[in-house]
């Protein structure tokens, strides 16, 4: 399964010996023959090179880039979803970030001193590409698409995780994309995603990438791969959304949105005399009413007491 042997014919056949005996070497580093030495000769060869030598090898190894990056995402999910059970989506997808960063996948691929089978143009080789991070990480994405071809998915497998155990520190660039989904999360509810373009510009390819929540755009990033264009764009996500949100998360508690209360229909009282139906406003009143109470007290002083006395004979003093 998995294995395309007519693919090779496409690759030219005349090899020079060099190049045909950097690739034994590179396959015993691997530590896998290959069925079809044309597929890892694709996964090495940069379009650079390609343009310059189609004779030697006319296919560069964009496509198989693209089928190890998928490969490489089905990898890290598995082996993730199996040994960390207890874990969410979000420290799932955080920790798949982190083990397939630009970086980490460079790390694997000094492990192999990929840089060294390379196939790259003149221009680029003087330029010091063979030490690029991007250059790097492409190449381990195009080999490990190569295996995935030529021996199958165990075997792409563990071709991956046996090198990523083996990292001393995998993780050692900023997380821009794991950190953007866990605002994402908190923020939208929603899991961002990536939509990203390649262009070719001179003799190397560019990146842009965008990044949505929802139907919303984010951010937008560039780089010379895709991961780096998507951590390009997370970056910019969260630059507008965490640091605009922590100056103005004195806006968040804008709560007084509640000054509607500030309009009750009930208006102020304009007789003084008429009790409030309110509850603080009653209180007032109530406290107002006794003093008009103790009006009545004069009321006794007016008994005529006078003229009863005199009518029933009583002594005036």
């Amino acid at each position: 399964m998995g294995v395309h042997p007519g693919e090779g014919g496409l690759i030219a056949q005349p090899q020079a010996a060099p190049l045909a005996q950097s690739l034994e070497q590179l396959q015993q580093k691997i530590g896998i023959h290959f069925r079809d030495p044309a597929l890892l000769l694709e996964a090495v060869t940069h379009s650079s090179f390609a343009n310059e030598s189609p004779h030697l090898s006319p296919r560069d190894n964009e496509r198989l880039e693209y089928l190890g990056d998928a490969v490489l995402q089905l990898i890290t999910a598995e082996y993730l979803y199996k040994h960390h059970p207890g874990a969410t989506e979000g420290e799932l997808t955080q920790t798949r970030s982190a083990m397939v960063n630009t970086n980490t996948l460079a790390q694997l691929a000094e492990q192999l001193d990929l840089g060294s089978y390379l196939y790259l143009g003149k221009g680029i080789a003087k330029g010091g590409g063979r030490n690029l991070k991007s250059l790097l990480a492409n190449g381990f994405e195009s080999v490990l698409g190569a295996v995935f071809l030529d021996a199958g998915y165990d075997a792409a497998y563990h071709y991956y995780l046996n090198r990523y155990r083996a990292l001393e520190s995998p993780v050692r660039d900023e997380n821009y994309k794991g950190r953007l989904q866990q605002v994402a999360q908190e923020r939208f509810g929603t899991t961002p995603f990536y939509d990203s373009e390649g262009a070719k510009v001179g003799t190397h390819r560019e990146y842009t990438s965008v990044v949505f929540a929802g139907a919303e755009p984010l951010g937008t990033g560039h780089g010379a791969s895709k991961q780096e264009a998507e951590q390009d764009a997370a970056r910019a996500a969260l630059q507008s959304l965490v640091v605009a949100a922590e100056p103005g998360q004195a806006k968040p508690p804008k709560t007084p949105r509640p000054r509607a209360r500030r309009a009750p229909r009930t208006p102020r009282a304009t007789s003084r005399a008429e009790p409030k139906t309110d509850g603080a406003p009653a209180v007032a009143e109530v406290i107002q009413l006794p003093e008009p109470a103790a009006q009545p007290d004069p009321e006794p002083e007016v008994v005529h007491r006078e003229p009863r006395s005199r009518q029933f004979g009583e002594p005036l003093e």
